[in-house]
């Protein structure tokens, strides 16, 4: 199967989750990981931070996407640890 077969394929879900997905699967290093912003994605793809976060719960609650927090060392907030699963489950 293609790289994107198995998400082509789950009819469940969203166009936006499909959009997000193929944007961090992108941007993603060799060991399929990748940080950007949620402000960072909503710009490139021209969505809201809203629809951003609803398609990265999609795609984390579907088996495709693992987000990690991660934190400064003073202890705030910075971008997330997303990780592409390698083994999705099949639709």
């Amino acid at each position: 199967m293609s790289l994107f077969g198995t998400i082509y394929a789950d009819t469940e879900l969203s166009h936006r989750a499909l959009s997000v997905y193929m944007y961090l699967r992108d941007r993603s290093d060799a060991e399929s990981k990748c940080w950007p912003g949620i402000n960072t994605i909503a710009a490139d793809l021209h969505l809201s931070r809203s629809t951003v976060k609803r398609a990265i719960t999609d795609l984390e609650k579907a088996g495709y996407l693992q987000k990690d927090y991660r934190y400064r060392e003073n202890g705030s907030h910075t971008s997330n640890l997303y990780t592409i699963s390698k083994k999705a489950k099949p639709p």
